[in-house]
């Protein structure tokens, strides 16, 4: 890992109707639109959608991260997370983060080893730390 601090700068463009084509240095461009909530045609990713999706793919890397740390095997990881956006004093935001997970571990593995681990991913997902909003997780731990 490079020293902190890191800095992340992505381009957004757009003309006055039509989608939002996002770009980063070496990334392929992503278009994006309103949700379908919001009067937007609902068939590209959002600001909304991109946000829940840096809060399952963070936790996802993190989890690799502690687990290689602590030498837990495991063969699949599935998360979904899902975003509350509601209207506080005027304001729309985000007020709740749920993510839920399901780690798929070999048989003979210490399940309360993986659930201690999921819970220090929560704990240290640098995007769920850098929210205002609640973030809840739920994980479930099956043997394969």
């Amino acid at each position: 890992m490079q020293d902190l601090p890191h800095l992340y700068t992505v381009n957004a463009t757009a003309t006055q109707e039509g989608y939002v084509a996002v770009k980063a240095d070496d990334l392929s461009e992503i278009v994006t639109a309103p949700p379908a909530e919001f009067g937007g045609p609902g068939d590209k990713w959002s600001p909304e959608s991109l946000l829940v999706a840096s809060v399952a793919d963070c936790f996802i890397l993190t989890f690799r991260a502690v687990s290689r740390a602590s030498k837990l095997e495991w063969t699949d990881i599935t998360c979904t997370a899902e975003g509350k956006l509601e209207r506080i004093e005027r304001n729309t935001q985000f007020t709740e983060m749920t993510v839920k997970v399901k780690l798929i571990v070999p048989e003979g593995t210490d399940t309360a080893k993986a659930e201690r681990l999921l819970q220090k991913s929560e704990d240290a997902c640098l995007i769920t730390n850098s929210l205002n909003a609640s973030c809840h997780l739920e994980a479930e731990v099956e043997i394969a």
